[in-house]
């Protein structure tokens, strides 16, 4: 027995000093991990390839909703500005300071940030003091240079600047890319076009009450589908009577295989120029119905969408428009309804805008039913999008 205890402790005895040499290792290099002086620098990043979407930041600057998820999970900051630096720290605790330029989009600011973890690469979002009556009136794209000055423990690490290109307001985000293949739907910003604020709606409404096809707008409080139907055909009524005409103007500028973008009307844009692409007539009656307490539905389809409504408010039946076909009727070809008379041949306007409201509602309810497993999916290019209370928690409307 004592000769086998002998033998184990010669076979065993040489790993003794190698683990107090690991030992001595861990200890002297978490020691110098927290102590030794780190000599760091940063480059200024973003989730959107360079792109700074104003309809994106106006939607969402009173809002909780993070839509833009940052890249890395290891942030800090207010990642819903999107302008970012990336950072490794020194020693635990660091105390970073950064400050950003003026540009014509926002002002100067300066913001100062602890990163816990040492010798760590973080994700940092300084505050940007966004202009934001500058962002609304951008309705094209401008290169803005942003120069950022950064410190780590008193000490200066230098400024860096990068040209970021400013979109225009009628640009929507559909989506962006990270990781070169993951896709980020961000569908819902098209709820930020959808604008019941405007103030030029209480003017449609009024021209809409002087036609008598409805006496008031009740939203739900008629009580029944068709009463629901004859508001909504006003509303239909009264965008036709203002000549308004199909336009299929949907491109943007932007090229890139990072972030895509849908061109969209504002509701001032649509109303000054009487003009509708399948995007702009949705979100423009959508704000409509949103306006008479009608519940809206945007609906997307590969290359096309549309608009629908709950005829109840439970929410139980819905119907469905194609809003391009309010330009279809030229009713000025038409009688006018109170100059008919018993002896005038032929249809006069409210009939035919009201063949025009039947005939879209019936082309929309097909292409839904003949989308609807697609369009409910959650599919790429898909999108069943209520506008409701808890979007509008999300995303306001942004108003030019």
């Amino acid at each position: 027995m004592k000769e086998l205890t002998n033998i184990n402790f010669r076979r065993y005895k040489w790993r003794l000093p190698a683990l107090i040499a690991l030992l001595v290792i861990v200890v002297a290099g978490s020691f110098w991990l927290n102590t030794a002086p780190f000599r760091s620098g940063f480059e200024i990043t973003d989730e959107l390839g360079g792109n700074i979407f104003p309809s994106s930041i106006l939607s969402v600057a009173t809002t909780d909703a993070q839509v833009i998820v940052p890249a890395d999970s290891l942030y800090v900051g207010n990642s819903k500005s999107c302008i970012s630096i990336r950072i490794r720290s020194g020693k635990a605790y660091s105390r970073v300071r950064i400050e950003v330029a003026e540009t014509p989009f926002f002002s100067r600011s300066v913001s100062e940030f602890v990163l816990a973890k040492p010798r760590t690469e973080y994700t940092i979002y300084p505050d940007i003091i966004w202009n934001y009556e500058a962002l609304k009136n951008n309705n094209q794209a401008e290169p803005v240079s942003v120069a950022i000055k950064a410190e780590m423990n008193d000490k200066d690490l230098g400024q860096r600047v990068r040209t970021f290109s400013v979109r225009s307001i009628n640009e929507c985000l559909l989506g962006y890319v990270t990781n070169g293949t993951k896709f980020h739907d961000t569908g819902i910003f098209f709820a930020a076009y959808v604008n019941e604020e405007n103030p030029m709606i209480d003017k449609l409404l009024r021209e809409a009450l002087n036609t008598r096809i409805v006496n008031r707008f009740l939203g739900y409080q008629g009580g029944n589908a068709e009463g629901v139907d004859k508001q909504v055909y006003a509303l239909w009524n009264i965008l036709q009577k203002r000549n308004f005409r199909y336009s299929s103007v949907s491109n943007t500028s932007l090229s890139s295989n990072v972030v895509f973008s849908q061109r969209v009307r504002t509701f001032d844009d649509a109303l000054e120029s009487s003009q509708i692409n399948c995007v702009d007539g949705s979100v423009l009656f959508a704000s409509l119905l949103r306006a008479i307490n009608i519940e809206p539905i945007l609906v997307r389809t590969p290359g096309h969408m549309f608009v629908g409504y709950y005829t109840d408010s439970g929410r139980k039946s819905m119907n469905f428009l194609e809003t391009t076909m309010i330009g279809d009727v030229d009713l000025d070809d038409f009688f006018p309804d109170e100059k008919l008379d018993s002896t005038m041949v032929g249809k006069s306007q409210n009939q035919m805008s009201r063949l025009t409201f039947d005939k879209s509602k019936q082309y929309a309810n097909n292409k839904y039913e003949q989308n609807k497993e697609g369009i409910h999916s959650g599919k790429l290019n898909y999108m069943f999008l209520e506008i409701s209370k808890d979007v509008r928690r999300k995303i306001q409307p942004i108003g030019k």
